[in-house]
């Protein structure tokens, strides 16, 4: 206990607050890192998707396909990116004020 605080006061207020950007950025890796294993697997293991669309478009040369089909997933990666991070601006507003 600390100057007559409780336990789950000391966790809510000190703890969790503190421990919160790292929290975001662990998830901010985790959604890059998932959204890449993403789209590997769906390149070698379905046939449908963006990323069998591209290994389909590999086979008949149709680079215009493959061109467009990254440029789609890296605009989706971004907007997950920039989707997390406003959630973080929002949730942590304290973040980087210190």
């Amino acid at each position: 206990y600390s100057l007559g605080a409780s336990k789950p006061q000391i966790l809510w207020r000190v703890i969790l607050p503190n421990a919160l950007p790292e929290i975001f950025t662990g998830f901010r890796v985790a959604v890059g890192v998932s959204w890449g294993t993403l789209v590997a697997a769906e390149l070698l293991g379905t046939s449908t998707g963006l990323g069998s669309m591209i290994f389909q478009a590999r086979n008949f040369f149709r680079i215009d396909v493959i061109i467009v089909g990254v440029i789609i997933i890296a605009l989706l990666g971004v907007l997950m990116d920039i989707g997390v991070r406003f959630l973080e601006a929002k949730l942590i507003p304290w973040r980087g004020k210190g």
